[in-house]
């Protein structure tokens, strides 16, 4: 899931919600805050990567999370302390204006342009919110507003948490791509565009999406990588040779160019506490295994276990 669906939301979703929509997220008191952040324990994936005399780390994130999973467990506060360069996919600072200026996408089948206008009135969007958009980006919204039926929000996601640090400690911020890579990345093979839609929408339409996304948050949370390495056996976004092709276009594709950037901005001196995705971390090209064919030492933190 990318930077700009995150962003899209933030943007999009503001105020109380009819009963029917998916909840939106409420603030926590500055008691709870206090307490979660004092509390907060160790989740997610982290590696200590080191080469050339220096150690950076590599933090396996999730793009959603529940409001008291907005605070940093021991370990990550740690990393963080080690570091002075916040590394993401996407920084907000880059998606903004280019989100304004996409070119317009090729016209839907009229049926399918209503399912998909019909899933977002669904999900309480306002009208036409999501028509300026490629269409695999809407289907990414529409999902992560699913989750939101089950406590979940993007707006807690640890990569927004980490965003939020920085930007108090004025910590510079770099990206590991742009958006016009991800977007490229979000484009599924020729002719498997309208079975991806038909098959994403059945599972909204159906709530078929939100006990995987359930599953996928509890495997996070407790750093079950082998559960995480899992994911297309048990997500119900892996059956058709169609989205087995767009999974590992939108994932396990992108980690070269991933690894390339994580080495050379290590390599140009910077101390880096980099976040990606958790499920970049799985698989023949996981990013720990890719770092460490470049040389780097990779050593897990978390799970401590």
């Amino acid at each position: 899931m990318t930077r700009s669906v995150l962003l899209l939301l933030a943007a999009l979703w503001t105020g109380a919600a009819p009963a029917a929509c998916p909840p939106a997220p409420v603030a926590p008191t500055a008691e709870q805050a206090a307490a979660w952040a004092a509390q907060a324990p160790d989740r997610g994936l982290l590696w200590r990567i080191s080469r050339d005399g220096r150690s950076s780390y590599l933090f396996g994130s999730l793009h959603l999370g529940k409001a008291d999973w907005a605070y940093p467990g021991p370990a990550l506060r740690r990393a963080w302390a080690e570091t002075e360069v916040l590394a993401v996919e996407l920084d907000p600072a880059d998606v903004g204006d280019a989100l304004a200026t996409l070119s317009p996408s090729a016209p839907l089948p009229p049926a399918q342009a209503r399912r998909i206008e019909a899933q977002a009135r669904a999900s309480c969007l306002p009208p036409a919110a999501l028509a300026a958009l490629p269409v695999m980006l809407q289907l990414s919204t529409l999902t992560l507003l699913e989750a939101r039926r089950d406590g979940f929000d993007p707006l807690y996601g640890q990569d927004q948490m980490l965003l939020a640090w920085a930007k108090r400690e004025r910590r510079p911020v770099q990206s590991l791509e742009s958006v016009d890579e991800q977007l490229a990345a979000l484009e599924p093979e020729a002719g498997a565009l309208a079975d991806l839609i038909d098959s994403t929408l059945r599972q909204l339409q159906r709530g078929q999406m939100r006990a995987p996304l359930r599953q996928l948050a509890a495997s996070w949370s407790r750093g079950d990588l082998k559960a995480l390495a899992d994911y297309p056996r048990w997500c119900a976004c892996a059956d058709t040779a169609a989205e087995r092709a767009w999974l590992k276009r939108v994932n396990d594709d992108r980690n070269t160019a991933l690894a390339a950037r994580i080495d050379a901005l290590h390599a140009a001196g910077q101390r880096l506490l980099v976040a990606v995705g958790a499920l970049h971390m799985s698989g023949p090209e996981a990013l720990p295994r890719l770092l460490a064919a470049r040389g780097f030492e990779v050593k897990p933190v978390l799970p401590s276990k």
